[in-house]
């Protein structure tokens, strides 16, 4: 096991974020792990692990010991005849999707990033879009942590289940994954039909839109009354993708290379950014591609923001986004990010943002160095107005006496929670705002 003393910081992804941990351990085992749990209770001090840094809170801050997960990776287990696939905590997805596609496999949904471990996006409740299929977390048939005494917990729907239960999506708080067994099928194609659509049509036709594909999303761009939207369907084949030229233009050239300038010259010159909107949202045009799904669910996102995501109950969604449109169009606020719009099925996850209720998403975002409290803290009032749940690694402002409110299994987590961490072993102060002390 290597370790570090630290005089090292730690930054998260998209920059906002900093901690300075006591020290830092990359264990290469589940029982290294286990052994730097228990020295660091030895020392009296908290344990976070931390993945690739994709979240924007606190969520894996902490000034004692930080656990690079960087060894734990890599596929322990295939298993045809249950169809999982059991991986180490730290793998990154991409990884495990590559890995599962040489296999002939894949997962059922996945989010649009695929930078995050495993256990990162999973803990925090990554999700993509989807009528039917939900988040990552919900494709989990198993977990493996090390709790706050250092031992080993194995958990699924038959051993220990209420752990399980919960610890799909466990924020860190229950204890450190070390190992996750996830449902996989065969490798299937989607066709994405990509299309822009004026704001009042994809609003008034959004149920339609919903019922009718099985992963649909869109995007609104701010200063306009465009959209481009995006429908995946399983698709019999043959497989198309897009063609290497375009496939640069639209995915590298537009919306990384020129999206990144477009954005540096609206953080310099705000006055600019609805004139750019107007333009670059006439930019877009239809495509249509089939492909195996991480190549069309996930797509490289190398311009760096800061975001906020809020989950509504479905039947509110489009009412909300018409009102964060009003709040735009009578504001100063500029924004040079569209705002995404995504959905997702009811499930039975304690913690999950989906929990219990059929659910949609709007996710706000402002590029990197751009302030973004004034547009963010509007569009949160909006979104608490209609009982909305924040993504727990985006930026928000709740409590635990909100989220008692608007999850109506909370007490049931912070029960579990108090039986497997009484003395907060993996406590930061992210946790203590959203899950209390």
């Amino acid at each position: 096991m290597s370790g570090a003393n630290g005089n090292n910081t730690w930054r998260n992804w998209a920059g906002n974020i900093t901690a300075r941990p006591a020290r830092e351990v990359s264990p290469a085992s589940a029982a290294e792990l286990a052994e730097a749990v228990r020295r660091a209770a030895e020392d009296g001090l908290t344990v976070k692990a931390v993945g690739t840094g994709h979240s924007f809170t606190a969520a894996a801050a902490t000034d004692g010991v930080l656990i690079r997960p960087d060894l734990l990776t890599g596929i322990r287990e295939i298993d045809r005849a249950a169809m999982t696939v059991t991986v180490e905590a730290g793998t990154p997805l991409k990884r495990l999707n590559a890995a599962l596609a040489r296999e002939g496999l894949s997962l059922t949904n996945m989010g649009d990033i695929m930078e995050q471990t495993v256990a990162g996006a999973t803990s925090t409740g990554t999700h993509g879009t989807g009528r039917d299929s939900a988040s990552i977390a919900a494709q989990i048939k198993g977990l493996e942590l090390v709790t706050a005494d250092g031992s080993l917990l194995a958990c699924s729907e038959k051993e220990n289940p209420e752990v399980f239960a919960a610890a799909r999506i466990g924020l860190g708080a229950l204890g450190v994954v070390t190992a996750i067994t996830f449902a996989v099928e065969p490798v299937f194609l989607l066709t994405a039909r990509e299309e822009p659509m004026a704001f009042d049509k994809v609003t008034a036709e959004f149920d339609e839109l919903f019922a009718e594909n099985e992963h649909f999303e869109f995007y609104w761009f701010p200063h306009t009354g465009n959209c481009n939207t995006k429908r995946n369907n399983r698709s019999a084949g043959p497989a198309a993708p897009p063609g290497k030229l375009s496939g640069w233009i639209e995915d590298e050239f537009m919306s990384n290379g020129l999206f990144q300038v477009v954005c540096s010259l609206g953080r310099a010159v705000p006055a600019t950014i609805p004139s750019i909107a107007k333009v670059s949202s006439r930019a877009l045009s239809a495509r249509t591609y089939t492909d195996i799904p991480y190549k069309v669910f996930t797509s490289p996102r190398r311009v760096r923001f800061v975001e906020m995501e809020y989950a509504l109950p479905r039947e509110a969604v489009v009412g909300a986004l018409r009102e964060v449109k009003a709040l735009v169009e009578r504001s100063p606020l500029r924004v040079s990010f569209p705002v995404e719009v995504r959905t997702a099925p009811a499930d039975d996850i304690a913690l999950s943002t989906a929990s219990g209720r059929e659910t949609a998403y709007i996710a706000v975002h402002m590029y990197k160095g751009t302030p973004y409290q004034a547009y963010f803290t509007a569009v949160e009032r909006i979104m608490t107005a209609h009982a909305g749940r924040p993504h727990w690694g985006k930026v928000h402002t709740r409590d635990a006496a909100y989220f008692a409110e608007v999850y109506p299994r909370f007490a049931e987590f912070t029960a579990l929670r108090d039986r497997l961490d009484p003395e907060r072993r993996f406590a930061n102060t992210y946790l203590r705002r959203v899950l209390g002390e």
